[in-house]
């Protein structure tokens, strides 16, 4: 992987110890809705029936505990991330998934046996995207489903648009550097934000991919953004 991607996978290393008390402090909880309606919605669209399921830039397995307590019946759950630091934490507390070490990019499981692919707030980490949606669509099944959960890139001139920013911007690097004791990595989240795609580009990026995108919505003024898409 290339310099750039090893930065990032290392901040994500030094914070993992504290990642889940930050997020839930720093997004009020919120972000706990918009993965259960993700989740929801793309079980109602694709296979539930015995589904295997990959969770991709897994973190702290946060995503599984989230698709374990949907899914009704049996289920299989894979949850894969480079950092090493992050896997350690997700593997305390998922016991009922397995773990892999991996990049986006570069997926170590074979063509067409998943489900489902999920990425929640990790697509922005990947420095490669465009070769990662090519591995997302070679590992899914024909008619699997891909859920990208995202802060994308949003222009809007909406109040409580320009408040989030604001909250992002300003408030949220200094609450997470105090929580986590690592300033810059929280400073690296606005930026990151910042030099993203709008949430228009990831459907064009999906659609030139193997991609039909049947879901592609904001919550909350736009502050997150919710794309469920079917491998054609």
């Amino acid at each position: 992987m290339n310099e750039k991607q090893q930065t990032i996978v290392g901040m994500f290393d030094k914070i993992a110890p504290t990642y889940d008390v930050a997020n839930r402090i720093l997004s009020f909880g919120t972000d706990i809705s918009w993965r259960k309606e993700g989740i929801k919605k793309a079980l109602e669209l694709g296979n539930s029936t015995n589904p295997q399921i990959l969770d991709v830039a897994t973190g702290t397995g946060d995503m599984l505990v989230f698709w374990q307590k949907a899914v009704e019946g049996e289920a299989r759950y894979i949850g894969v991330d480079p950092s090493v630091g992050m896997l350690e934490v997700a593997k305390q507390k998922v016991s009922f998934a397995g773990f892999e070490v991996g990049y986006a990019q570069k997926l170590p499981f074979e063509s067409e046996k998943f489900d489902f692919l999920s990425i929640s707030y990790g697509f922005r980490n990947v420095t490669e995207k465009e070769e990662a949606v090519k591995e997302f669509a070679r590992v899914l099944k024909n008619g699997g489903r891909l859920l990208i959960l995202e802060f994308a890139k949003n222009v809007s001139k909406n109040p409580f648009r320009i408040a989030a920013q604001w909250y992002v911007k300003k408030v949220l690097p200094w609450l997470g550097g105090l929580i986590s004791g690592n300033l810059s990595a929280y400073r690296y989240l606005p930026n990151s934000i910042e030099g993203f795609l709008t949430r228009d580009e990831i459907v064009a990026m999906l659609e030139r991919n193997g991609f039909e995108c049947e879901v592609a919505k904001d919550f909350s003024f736009g502050v997150s953004s919710l794309l469920i898409a079917k491998k054609k």
